[in-house]
């Protein structure tokens, strides 16, 4: 059987668009001689589609766009995803689906059993879980459908009490297609590789697996698609972070004999745990050159799709000469174009020469837009309005806020203008320890760093400088400072982020407690002291904007914490 993959991206809602794209494929892969076509988890209507689900009128057109297909569909078999609705009355009122449609007809539908509802998955808010499973007879093979998360309960302590594959296995399936909209974290790709060779090895059949790719507000998709035959021997692995189509032999081969199942990214997988664990070698995981190469990609396609499927076209930053800023202004450059992101300078009284210098040079060096509005002459009227009420206390928190303010104020100013959207440039450290100021330094439509450490925002910046110097050598070598105060740095206010950055990965990403890091050797104070900040800062996260994710634990949808609770705090 000759089996094409297309391996897509899509635009939650946009009926028309991912409807042309689907027909497209399948017209691909009939001329290049498929017997079947298979696309993505939930690719009629985009994933994650959340509450348009709740609309009769998004099902309606769910239903619509698979009666469009269906005329393409005489000489070729189509696998596609959308919701189904469920005829019975009791339990949720659809299915997370997956149709198989052949000479225009519905050969087969398979209904998604295990509903993942945690991190940034809610599944079961819409979806019941699929209660009947059938292999479904085409060309002569008989194929195991299955859903996405329905192929990762193989562990010791699997999530989930029903396994679809196994309740399929006694009509003896001869191939697994999986269809996909598996997000990006910075080493998912291994982890999902070794789930499909772990579930070819188990089952002793080939397995097609289709997933998505781009880019859904904060979730990015990398793609990858894969397809391993009977053997466990991996013989397709599609682009990352593109779009991608490929036409496969899929033949039976002999399966691997027993007591093989330990692979090697199953070793490799334990040596990166082995690195997570050891607090000594926590940075080198962060930054491992790989992470940053793969973080990098999502980011860039993270801002590129969500101002492609917004319809926006122009961003605007406030570039400080700090390594935050400079980052974010490489990478929108990159996604955007140089010529359509503008960075606003906005120096006060405590800023450094050599600060505006630097952010000079780098919008030299990308060759983007750039002004420079000194905010001395606000922060001043903001002072003497305030004196009345400010009585002559002591320069405080309040006087460095109002300059973060009128920053703020004067990026959205123009923002609003000339119709930039605001990028905000706040890394996962700062966000993580309250080190923002709301409505300042904290505005914006889209946070780019807000899942990147700030030692990982040093190593994208040398990575974006691998083959010339983009980002001054200045801004990557001066001690990280808000310059709100004279002389300010942070670590005035923050342990040194190379400590930091490992309490945190290992309480945020990780989920240990404060027993757990002290075990490590971690000084108790300091411990009790990252955490408080973490969680005493949460109602600032919860006015924040949606933040590209690239980390296996994010703040925002996928990480839900109570504002109000003494816990840790």
């Amino acid at each position: 059987m000759r089996i094409a993959l297309a391996q897509q991206n899509y635009h939650i809602g946009n009926f028309s668009a991912n409807t042309e794209k689907i027909i497209n494929a399948i017209k691909k892969a009939e001329q290049e001689g498929a017997d079947l076509v298979v696309f993505s988890e939930l690719s009629i209507c985009g994933y994650p589609p959340r509450d348009f689900l709740e609309f009769e009128d998004f099902i309606n057109k769910c239903h619509s766009a698979i009666e469009d297909i269906k005329p393409h569909t005489n000489n070729i078999g189509v696998i596609i995803g959308s919701p189904a609705i469920n005829p019975v009355r009791e339990g949720k009122d659809l299915f997370n689906a997956a149709w198989l449609i052949h000479e225009t007809e519905v050969k087969g539908v398979a209904h998604k059993t295990c509903l993942p509802t945690y991190d940034v998955f809610d599944e079961y808010r819409y979806f019941e879980p699929g209660y009947e499973w059938n292999v479904i007879p085409f060309k002569g093979r008989r194929i195991a459908l299955t859903i996405c998360e329905d192929i990762w309960a193989l562990s010791e302590n699997p999530l989930y009490r029903i396994s679809p594959m196994d309740q399929l296995m006694p009509q003896h399936p001869d191939l697994m297609i999986n269809i996909s909209a598996s997000p990006f974290d910075y080493d998912h790709d291994e982890d999902r590789k070794e789930v499909v060779r772990a579930n070819v090895l188990k089952y002793k059949m080939p397995m097609v697996y289709c997933n998505c790719v781009g880019s859904q507000t904060e979730i990015v998709f990398d793609g990858g698609s894969l397809v391993y035959d009977s053997s466990g021997e991996l013989i397709r692995e599609m682009k990352y972070f593109e779009e991608d189509f490929a036409v496969i032999d899929i033949s039976k081969s002999a399966p691997r004999a027993e007591g093989t199942e330990k692979s090697m990214r199953k070793l490799d997988k334990e040596m990166r745990v082995s690195k997570v664990n050891d607090f000594t070698r926590i940075i080198d995981y962060l930054c491992d050159e790989n992470n940053i190469r793969q973080i990098h990609t999502a980011l860039v396609l993270g801002i590129r799709d969500y101002f492609n499927k917004m319809g926006f076209s122009k961003a605007i930053l406030g570039s400080s000469g700090g390594i935050d800023s400079a980052v974010t202004l490489a990478l929108a450059c990159e996604a955007l174009g140089a010529e359509n992101v503008r960075a606003i300078l906005m120096p006060s009284q405590f800023s450094t020469g050599h600060s505006v210098d630097d952010a000079v040079k780098l919008s030299k060096n990308l060759n983007n837009p750039y002004d420079i509005i000194p905010i001395a002459p606000v922060f001043e009227a903001f002072i003497e309005s305030l004196k009345p009420v400010f009585n002559d206390l002591p320069f405080s928190v309040a006087e460095e806020n109002i300059q973060s303010r009128t920053r703020g104020n004067l990026v959205m100013a123009i923002s609003n203008k000339f119709g930039y959207i605001l990028l905000n440039t706040s890394n996962k450290s700062e966000l993580a320890t309250g080190y923002g100021t709301l409505y300042g330094d904290m505005a914006g439509g889209l946070s780019v760093l807000g899942d990147v450490y700030k030692m990982q925002v040093f190593a994208l910046a040398k990575y974006i400088n691998r083959e010339r110097e983009v980002i001054p050598n200045n801004i990557l070598v001066k001690p990280p400072s808000a310059e709100l105060r004279p002389g300010q740095v942070d670590s005035d206010s923050l342990p040194p982020y190379e400590i930091l950055d490992k309490v945190l990965y290992q309480y945020i990403e990780r989920r240990n407690g404060p027993q757990e890091l002290i075990a490590m050797g971690i000084d108790e104070a300091l411990v009790n002291r990252v955490l408080k900040m973490v969680n005493t800062n949460e109602y600032k996260r919860n006015q924040f904007c949606p933040i590209i994710r690239v980390s296996s634990k994010a703040f925002g949808v996928g990480r839900r914490m109570p504002i109000v609770g003494k816990y840790l705090s």
